[in-house]
């Protein structure tokens, strides 16, 4: 029976889950290197360069696999969020450029969507100061220009919310199977209502994975968007909460900081808005290439500049009337979830359905169903065997 079992398990880690184990490995020993790098180069265009050929890897690390899952998933955690972050770590930004990282935690922020803001112990700011590594420490001894590593206060949302969505997932998978009743417009919120919920409870079990390996409190990576109240709200605080924050250093800041010496402070933040959405939208194309393996249509890209466009003049409105006059949260918040979904109807969806990615989401259901069926029933048969022979 203990065969059985190991047969099962050994011929379900075949394949794709193989090829998985192999890439992240592969990720962690190039960013060890990277972490190595960090202490001997120094930050600028030498650093950049020297991480140049990581970046490059890491672009080529999902087309390994050929999943939903296992490839989008990667496809953001390596291919985006750590590419960013090191571009980032390059100049003596970001995550990464903490000095009381250690190399498993430095891979870890640099792998997965999570956020740290630790202290350091007394001894770790003792050895920190000898080494001369960081030049300015306030008067309670915390660094200034190094926030260290804490643990999040707001961490991971109750259990109970994450059950309800559970719950939500397998009424909805229940519910597609009667899919030729629906009108498609309406399988189309189905699908949106899914995508919301896989997403935020798989990066969530990322999440407590991470917290489990390293004792670390995470925020969470959304914030129920469907409340929001305007397109800043939606996409600034409660749609995919990191990568806004990844975002904003690579992209918004830099592009605010340049447009302020031209237009001003007061409009610069029109173009820093444009750029950040055009630079999403590449990276979603990228993205959905991975899933797809065809040449992009450019719709997605088209969805996120309408977007973006929509989101410039909402905040040159805002600027306009100066906060003097705005319309109240129930007339707002369905304008801004109704905008978001009548033009995702119209450009995200329709490339996200030729990639036959609902009909593979459901095959990949199916077989870690049968999966955990299979393991089940040899367990139940071993446990039932052993009773018996006592």
């Amino acid at each position: 029976m203990e065969l059985e079992i190991i047969t099962i398990i050994k011929s379900y880690m075949e394949g794709e889950i193989n090829n998985c184990i192999k890439v992240y490995l592969l990720a962690s020993v190039s960013l060890f290197y990277c972490y190595v790098a960090g202490k001997i180069v120094p930050k600028g265009k030498l650093r950049l360069f020297s991480l140049i050929p990581v970046v490059c890897l890491n672009l080529l690390l999902p087309l390994n696999l050929h999943t939903m899952h296992l490839q989008g998933l990667t496809a953001f955690f390596i291919a985006w969020l750590a590419n960013f972050k090191l571009l980032l770590f390059a100049f003596g930004k970001g995550p990464l450029s903490n000095p009381f990282l250690s190399p498993s935690l430095f891979i870890a922020l640099a792998c997965f969507p999570i956020k740290i803001n630790e202290t350091p112990s007394p001894k770790q700011l003792k050895d920190h100061n000898k080494e001369n590594m960081s030049p300015k420490t306030s008067q309670n001894g915390h660094s200034e220009q190094n926030p260290s590593p804490k643990t999040c206060q707001k961490g991971l949302k109750p259990i109970w919310n994450y059950a309800i969505k559970f719950l939500c997932i397998a009424i909805l998978l229940r519910l597609y199977g009667y899919s030729e009743h629906f009108h498609p417009k309406l399988l189309w919120c189905v699908y949106s209502l899914h995508m919301y919920l896989a997403l935020e409870t798989l990066l969530a079990i990322v999440a407590a994975l991470a917290r489990a390996l390293w004792g670390m409190e995470l925020e969470p990576q959304f914030n129920e968007p469907y409340l929001s109240t305007s397109l800043q709200d939606f996409w600034g605080r409660r749609w995919n909460i990191m990568v806004t924050r990844i975002l904003r250093p690579t992209v918004y800041e830099p592009v605010l900081h340049t447009s302020s010496r031209v237009m001003g402070r007061k409009w610069a933040p029109l173009p820093a808005i444009f750029s950040t959405f055009l630079v999403s939208a590449i990276m979603h194309e990228l993205i959905f290439y991975y899933l797809g393996r065809t040449w992009p249509t450019w719709e997605i890209t088209g969805f996120f500049l309408l977007q973006g466009v929509a989101l410039m003049v909402e905040v040159a409105i805002k600027k306009a009337f100066s906060g003097r006059w705005q319309l109240p949260w129930i007339v707002t918040a369905p304008l801004t979830i109704g905008f978001v979904m009548v033009t995702a109807f119209w450009l995200f969806f329709p490339p996200f359905l030729r990639c036959k990615s609902m009909e593979r989401t459901f095959a990949e259901y199916a077989a870690m169903g049968s999966f955990v069926k299979d393991v089940g029933t040899a367990l139940t048969s071993k446990y039932l065997n052993n009773v018996t022979t006592v």
